[in-house]
């Protein structure tokens, strides 16, 4: 599902979360070399988190499981569509229906296949909307976990990066201010209390 439309989205969501501190003098805390300090830009992998962040691949199975039955049922109409043209089309060459009749038929076969295909866009439309309301429940979980996280930071800027250079803002930077382990323990955990509290 490493869609890099979808991470192009949520990478621009994220890149601009919390600037509250920029204007703000960086307070200096002694911290260990691989730890930024308040007042740092710093960033995380966006593909780490999403592969694995709990809730998004709670959110994804179940999307997926709903997109693999609409899939199935839009198959399932499609095949039996094509066996019906098959049938009328076998009947044609064997010279079993008349002319009136054959007619008829072919202009019920055009309805079917009108009626599947409006069904199907339908559908994937549907699907579309599903992985759309997936992303957003992702994306937005995500932003309030940062917006709270940096609360307690005090980073001037929380930049996003993916594994593409093409769709990342963060091309090179130094380790020591990646904190995507760090966001990513934060948000299991948080998660895992949201359920528990369920």
């Amino acid at each position: 599902m490493k869609n890099l439309s979808i991470l192009c989205a949520v990478a621009l969501t994220l890149s601009a979360v919390s600037c509250k501190n920029f204007n703000k003098p960086a307070e200096a805390e002694p911290v260990a070399d691989s730890v930024a300090v308040r007042g740092s830009i710093v960033y995380f992998n966006i593909d780490k988190v999403m592969d694995g962040y709990d809730l998004a691949n709670d959110l994804r199975s179940v999307v997926e499981t709903k997109v693999n039955g609409i899939q199935a049922e839009i198959d399932r109409r499609g095949n039996k569509l094509q066996k019906d043209v098959n049938e009328f089309q076998n009947k044609i060459d064997k010279g079993l229906l008349t002319r009136t009749v054959a007619e008829a038929q072919s202009q019920k076969l055009q309805q079917q296949q009108a009626d599947y295909q409006q069904y199907a866009l339908r559908k994937q439309n549907e699907m579309a909307e599903e992985q759309q309301v997936m992303l957003n429940q992702i994306m937005d979980a995500i932003n309030s976990y940062l917006q709270t996280y940096n609360e307690e930071k005090g980073y001037d800027f929380i930049l996003t990066t993916s594994g593409s250079i093409l769709s990342a803002p963060v091309v090179a930077a130094n380790p020591s201010l990646d904190i995507t382990e760090e966001i990513l323990a934060g948000l299991n955990a948080e998660y895992v209390k949201t359920k528990a509290a369920k």
